[in-house]
């Protein structure tokens, strides 16, 4: 199993890489049905998830409310060794909500998302579901695919390892941006400002009842559970070319644990009706097809590398023309 690049050129990228095929996932997926029918029996819905849903988030709401007592530095530490790793587990479960993974009926995995959202603080559970399913149905669609960053925000970081990094800390606020270039894609709607209502009167509680602490105790643990911290190289390690002409790559490293088997990604996009605790089972069940592609073992390594390796950058995506009925121009305006 390749775990390097494997690529020979050495020049940092100018502009993302254009390719007129349509997303590698739907093919991959109907050939290993085909040969593997078995893999049907792990489609189906997980409803623990909401189990784990409701404790993360009480024991990330007590875990502020206790060090809303305690100095400051203390909070940020938290946050970085405990918080992140709480506040990624809740995204991967609003992950599994947008998918409908966890109930059957749909409102009900939206409410699951919406609580899931809390201690984030910043809304995000329904808007994620809206923009994450076009990712699925169009990856690297640049009108319609928000993983994909905008081409003023790839220019603006460049290959500077402070920009990076920066861009890391940051990079919930860069995501804000995005769908503004969305404009096949309506955001607002009756569950979107239901959202926003349900969350802001969780930051109120806790800004009033926990303290200004508890309140930046939350606030850094979201930052840190999607930015400069390993759990942030998921980032990188799902759709970045880190492996030349690979636009989808796995993580099979030790956090999955406390990741929920994120690092599937491949598994993932080729059977997104799999919930999470069954993922593992799907490279299992076909290891010819998941171990021949290139994956990563450590996000920690993953995350240096892409600070200073020069030759990585947000250009390092994959823009496809073709989107099913309709192409897309091969050069995608800003």
């Amino acid at each position: 199993m390749n775990t390097t690049t494997g690529s020979g050129d050495t020049s940092p990228r100018e502009d993302f890489t254009f390719v007129p095929s349509r997303e590698p996932h739907a093919p991959r997926a109907r050939e290993i049905l085909r040969r593997h029918a078995k893999i049907r029996a792990l489609v189906g819905r997980n409803p623990w998830s909401a189990v784990l849903v409701a404790a993360l988030v009480l024991l990330q709401t007590g875990a502020a409310a206790w060090i809303g007592r305690a100095p400051v530095w203390v909070g940020v530490a938290a946050a970085f060794l405990v918080g992140a790793f709480l506040d990624h587990a809740l995204w991967v479960l609003i992950h599994e909500c947008a998918h409908n993974l966890v109930f059957r009926r749909a409102a009900w995995n939206r409410l699951a998302a919406v609580a899931a959202n809390l201690p984030h603080l910043l809304p995000s559970a329904i808007s994620f579901q809206t923009y994450h399913l076009k990712h699925h149905t169009f990856q690297g669609v640049y009108e319609l695919d928000a993983d994909i960053p905008n081409r003023w925000e790839a220019r603006l970081v460049g290959h500077s390892a402070l920009k990076k990094a920066l861009w890391l800390l940051l990079f919930p606020i860069f995501q804000v941006t995005r769908p503004s270039r969305m404009k096949e894609i309506s955001l607002f709607g009756p569950w979107v400002f239901a959202n926003i209502a349900v969350q802001l009167a969780y930051d109120v509680a806790v800004w009033m009842m926990l303290g200004p602490k508890a309140f930046l105790y939350l606030a850094a643990s979201f930052f840190f559970s999607v930015g400069l911290h390993p759990l942030g190289a998921r980032w990188i390690q799902e759709h970045f070319l880190v492996f030349e002409g690979q636009e989808t790559s796995s993580y099979y490293g030790p956090l999955n644990v406390v990741a929920l088997n994120v690092g599937h990604h491949n598994e993932h996009h080729d059977f997104p009706s799999v919930p999470w605790n069954r993922l593992p089972a799907v490279r299992r069940a076909v290891p010819e097809v998941y171990d021949a592609l290139s994956s990563h073992r450590s996000w920690t390594r993953l995350l240096v590398r892409f600070v200073f390796d020069r030759r990585l950058s947000l250009f390092s995506r994959m823009i496809r023309s073709e989107r099913g009925l309709k192409a897309v121009p091969e050069g995608a305006p800003a």
